[in-house]
């Protein structure tokens, strides 16, 4: 499936700011990473489209709510309460199969094309 990302932009620390991916078919499984420059990918959020698994990063837990609608085949990552480390390029991730619950980029084979947060001091 393809996937398209949007939402991010330029916010001040505390602020508020709401991504959306959208999958151009079913999944079974979605995630967001961010990758900050100078920096590997890493795990922020995931869920599952079948039942009402969640799983956060450390870093965002408590900030961040990840949530879908399964019936548009999308997911919105909902970050709250920013800070400048939040600052990144953000991707949305989907699994077409399976049932895994993970926190591993290596078990997403579909990404989306990157969308860019920055959190002013």
């Amino acid at each position: 499936v393809q996937l398209q990302a949007s939402g991010g932009g330029l916010v001040q620390a505390g602020g508020s700011l709401r991504l959306s991916c959208a999958a151009s078919g079913r999944t079974r499984a979605w995630a967001w990473f961010r990758q900050a420059p100078g920096k590997e990918r890493e795990f922020v959020a995931f869920t599952n489209t079948y039942n009402s698994i969640t799983l956060y990063s450390d870093s965002v837990k408590g900030r961040f709510t990840i949530s879908k609608d399964n019936a548009k085949n999308t997911v919105n990552l909902q970050m709250n309460n920013l800070k400048p480390e939040d600052t990144a390029v953000y991707y949305c991730a989907a699994r077409t199969s399976g049932t895994i619950v993970t926190t591993s980029r290596r078990e997403f084979d579909n990404w989306g094309q990157g969308t860019q947060v920055t959190v002013s001091s």
